[in-house]
């Protein structure tokens, strides 16, 4: 009997588990007052192509691709973020760039398959804007880092929104 209670107990425990995934931060966030989400599906690949060439090469093997942009938040939402950030990474995620200072945190996390990343989730944030990109497929881990460190991620969401804003590649999308 003690050993079905205690079986019992560690499958409570277990299912309860703080395990966060991108897709449900995602869901939580997409409604926020001051929020854009923007999330690529297969037939709209075409518009991230046309942006540069280096974007062109790693969307090349993109298979999922969400942003989520948050403008003039608070101190406390700030950090809000950056924890639930954490405890989706905090789950079979390794960071391979993380700078914290009191202006502004940055973090590229990845899940591994051998030497190449399958998952990554470029976060960046300052009280003026705040943005999380998440991508899966396959990729170089250092084309990622260089993509970031270049801001590239960021002017790929200014470069998706005008142009979806300018000229919508698909009809009835609106």
């Amino acid at each position: 009997m003690k050993k079905l209670i205690l079986f019992c107990s560690f499958i409570v425990l277990f299912s309860c588990g703080n395990t966060k995934t991108f897709q449900s931060f995602f869901n939580n966030h997409k409604k926020d007052l001051g929020v854009t989400a923007f999330q690529v599906p297969n037939f709209m690949r075409t518009i991230l192509t046309n942006i540069s060439p280096e974007i062109n090469s790693l969307f090349g093997n993109v298979k999922d691709f969400k942003f989520i942009t948050f403008k003039d938040i608070s101190k406390e939402k700030q950090l809000t973020l950056i924890q639930e950030i954490d405890l989706v990474t905090a789950h079979n995620f390794t960071d391979i760039l993380r700078t914290n200072s009191v202006e502004k945190t940055k973090i590229i996390s990845v899940k591994e398959d051998g030497n190449t990343v399958t998952q990554a989730i470029i976060f960046n944030t300052t009280l003026a804007k705040s943005s999380v990109f998440y991508l899966k497929g396959r990729f170089n881990p250092n084309q990622l880092k260089k993509l970031s460190e270049t801001n590239q991620f960021e002017n790929l969401s200014d470069k998706l929104i005008q142009n979806y804003q300018i000229s919508p590649k698909t009809p009835n999308f609106n």
